[in-house]
């Protein structure tokens, strides 16, 4: 989604907005996020206007104080940056993929079960499909992508072929290396 990230041609592509679709875009977070309501000042501060910068692909980022925290495509729903991600690790679950992997999600590859089900990789949390998780690395500390589960983790453990997750953003994409936008 991120591999190059480039801002539409036209001037007009950074917009303060108005206050109440501030207040829709901060509420279908919360809504979505449960878990950053105990951070709802942090994330969000008072008197802090929060920013939407339109992309190729129909793609919305949501800055506040110049930061990129939230992204979606087209009216779907939010995904947090990493970058949010490594500050508050705790608002997604967590899935592993083994030390084999690495190198592929690095390079945007979506998740194959196998890299899901072999040893090294983890998935202790029962996920529907969608579900937005932050992929972890073995033997690292921190997301190395977020992804949306296109099987049930229940699948993958059965099925245990075919892609288990789309890679939406990862560590090194477009979107990582520019984390600030002014």
């Amino acid at each position: 989604m991120f591999k190059k990230l480039s801002l539409k041609g036209s001037s007009n592509t950074n917009n303060q907005i108005k206050s109440s679709l501030q207040r829709n875009i901060k509420n279908a977070i919360l809504a979505q996020y449960p878990k950053i309501k105990d951070m709802e000042e942090d994330v969000f501060p008072k008197k802090v206007p929060i920013v939407q910068v339109k992309c190729q692909n129909h793609i919305n980022l949501i800055l506040i104080n110049n930061e990129v925290l939230f992204f979606n495509e087209r009216e779907g729903p939010y995904y947090p940056t990493l970058r949010f991600l490594h500050k508050y690790p705790n608002i997604l679950p967590h899935v592993q993929v083994d030390k084999g992997a690495i190198r592929f999600v690095l390079q945007g590859a979506n998740i194959m079960c196998r890299g899901l089900t072999s040893p090294g990789a983890k998935m202790d949390v029962d996920l529907p499909v969608d579900s937005i998780v932050a992929v972890m690395a073995e033997g690292k500390d921190h997301a190395s992508a977020i992804g949306v589960m296109k099987m049930s983790t229940n699948d993958i453990r059965t099925i245990n072929s075919d892609i288990g997750i789309n890679n939406i953003h990862y560590l090194g994409d477009g979107l990582y290396m520019s984390p600030n936008l002014e």
